[in-house]
């Protein structure tokens, strides 16, 4: 089991490697199947045999990125123990962190939710459920114990956790600060939006 702080090269099987590469320069609809066989090195029909379809590649692709993250989150949380400031840090750094190195797989969870179809649709959502009230409950719980003030968890949680998703959408591994340096700035931004009062 690696550390969820560890980030490699994303572990995908070729024909959703395929498909992240088509859905992220062409967009779900913009894709076709052709396209993604192709970039796999399949045939249409051997592509087939994996995925029966452009829609169970969307699902494929989603449900390995939110198993993804919610392990990360929950392992954060394990390691971060019983402190509630040690929590929330714990599962802010790993939302940044996944953001960050998983930008593209984030990118499509966010943008293609209009193309689920109606069965998958309330499961994936369930996905993004289970980790925001990761987030919700380490802010309840901080405000329990006095080490945030905000008036209003549920709010500076849905605050938080877009801070972090949104990450995604300018982070370069290439850019001005170093990894940790924009994490240890994005969690005083946290910590600022809950009221975190130093100890």
């Amino acid at each position: 089991m690696t550390n969820w702080r560890d980030y490699g090269e994303p572990d995908l099987p070729a024909p959703l490697a395929a498909a992240l590469d088509a859905f992220v320069e062409h967009g779900y609809h913009g894709t076709s199947v052709r396209d993604i066989a192709a970039r796999a090195g399949l045939s249409v029909p051997g592509l087939y045999h994996h995925y029966p379809s452009k829609q169970s590649l969307l699902q494929g692709l989603l449900e390995l990125t939110m198993s993804d993250l919610l392990r990360r989150s929950e392992e954060a949380l394990a390691a971060a123990g019983d402190d509630p400031v040690d929590r929330f840090d714990a599962v802010v750094e790993s939302l940044l962190r996944f953001h960050m190195y998983r930008r593209e797989q984030a990118f499509v969870g966010s943008t293609e939710i209009r193309s689920l179809d109606a069965d998958y649709h309330p499961v994936y959502i369930g996905h993004r459920i289970r980790q925001q009230r990761m987030v919700d409950d380490v802010v309840d719980a901080g405000v329990a114990g006095g080490s945030f003030t905000t008036d209003a968890p549920k709010g500076a949680a849905r605050a938080v956790a877009t801070m972090c998703v949104g990450v995604s959408t300018w982070y370069r591994v290439d850019g001005p600060m170093s990894a940790d340096d924009l994490i240890a700035q994005n969690l005083r931004f946290a910590r600022s939006i809950v009221g975190f009062v130093p100890r």
